[in-house]
C-alpha cells in the first residue's frame, strides 16, 4: 500500500470555499500519487476558527466553540473526497464538545465506503489541561480495515509506551501531532518510532507547519512527515521508510508491504512484542546496592 502524510501549514479562510477548496486539492493531489492511506496532522482543524473571524480565532475558548460546530460539516465533506478517490483519511483532529462540559480532542477515520471512526486523545499535554480546558475522551480503539488493523496515538500519546502497547495488533499506527518547538516534533517522533519498535509495525507521522499569528492555541508549529517501521528484516537499518523536509508545507509518501510486517513479527532479529511480557511483576524489584569503598 502507499500512504501519504501531511506537513500541513493552516491557513486564514476567507469562507467555507476556500476550505473545501483546499481540502480537495490536498486529497486529490496525494490520490493522484497513488496514496491509499492519507494522514492529516492533530489541531489541523484550528483553521477552520478564522471562519468567524480574526476575533474568534484568537480568543482561545471562542475557537474551541467555532471547530467543534464545523466539525460534522467538515466530516461530511471528508466522506465526500473518501468515497470520491477510494482512499482511507485521517481527518485533522479539532476539539469536539460531546456532552460533557469540556470538548475532547478527536481525529475521525474515514473509509472509502464512507464510514467514520473516532478516535480521542487519552493523555493531554499542559497547555490542553491549562489554559485550554481539553479532557481525555473514549477509550483506544482498534480499527478492522481493507488495508489492515489501524491504531492511533495523537501526538503526546505516542510517548506512552502502555498506550502502544495496547494497540499492539496494530499494523499501522497513525500518529497525527502538533507540536510548537523543534524539541516537541522530536519528542513524538522519537515516541513514534519507538512504539513501531516495540509493536513491530509501522508507525505514521503527521505534523501542522509554520506561523498562524491568528491565533494563540497553534501561532507556531514545527514538524514534518514521517513514516517509520522497525530497524529489522524488510525495513531500512534506520527504521525510516521516509521523511518528508522539516517545516516544509506537502505530502510525504512512502510504500509500505503488509507482508514485511508479518515477516518482521514472525521472523525478526528481535522479538519486542513476544518478549514484552518478560518486564511484567519488576516493577519496584529494583534492588540498590551501596557502592561502599573496601578497606585496603
Amino acid at each position: 500500500m502507499k500512504v501519504a502524510t501531511a506537513a500541513y501549514k493552516m491557513d486564514f479562510l476567507g469562507s467555507w470555499n476556500a476550505y473545501e477548496d483546499k481540502l480537495s486539492s490536498h486529497v486529490r493531489e496525494a490520490a493522484e500519487a497513488g496514496a491509499e492511506l492519507l494522514v492529516f496532522p492533530e489541531y489541523g482543524a484550528m483553521e477552520l476558527a478564522t471562519l468567524d473571524g480574526r476575533e474568534a480565532a484568537l480568543d482561545l475558548e471562542r475557537s474551541l466553540h467555532v471547530v467543534s460546530d464545523r466539525v460534522p460539516e467538515v466530516d461530511a465533506l471528508h466522506v465526500m473526497l473518501a468515497m470520491e478517490y477510494g482512499v482511507h483519511i485521517l481527518a485533522a483532529s479539532a476539539p469536539v464538545f460531546d456532552g460533557g462540559k469540556r470538548p475532547v480532542n478527536r481525529a475521525r477515520l474515514i473509509t472509502p465506503e464512507g464510514a467514520v471512526g473516532v478516535q480521542d486523545k487519552q493523555i493531554m499535554t499542559k497547555f490542553e489541561r491549562d489554559p485550554w480546558g481539553i479532557e481525555a475522551g473514549g477509550p483506544l480503539r482498534l480499527f478492522e480495515t481493507s488495508l489492515g488493523r489501524i491504531g492511533i496515538l495523537i501526538c503526546y500519546d505516542s510517548e506512552f509506551p502502555l498506550l502502544g502497547r495496547a494497540l499492539k495488533e496494530a499494523d499501522l499506527l497513525l500518529v497525527p501531532s502538533c507540536t510548537e518547538a523543534l524539541s516537541g516534533y522530536w519528542r513524538v517522533r522519537i515516541g513514534a518510532m519507538a512504539r513501531a519498535l516495540e509493536s513491530q509495525c509501522v508507525s505514521v507521522m503527521a505534523s501542522t507547519v509554520g506561523a498562524c499569528p491568528w491565533s494563540e492555541s497553534v501561532d507556531l508549529n514545527s514538524g514534518a512527515g514521517g513514516v517509520f517501521g522497525p530497524p529489522d528484516l524488510g525495513f531500512p537499518e534506520t527504521g525510516v521508510l521516509a521523511e518528508g523536509a522539516l517545516n516544509v508545507p506537502g505530502w510525504t509518501y512512502a510504500e509500505i508491504d503488509p507482508e514485511a510486517i508479518a515477516a518482521v513479527r514472525r521472523h525478526g532479529a528481535v522479538a519486542g512484542r513476544a518478549h514484552w511480557t518478560e518486564q511484567q511483576g519488576r516493577d519496584g524489584e529494583v534492588t540498590i546496592v551501596p557502592m561502599t569503598p573496601q578497606k585496603p
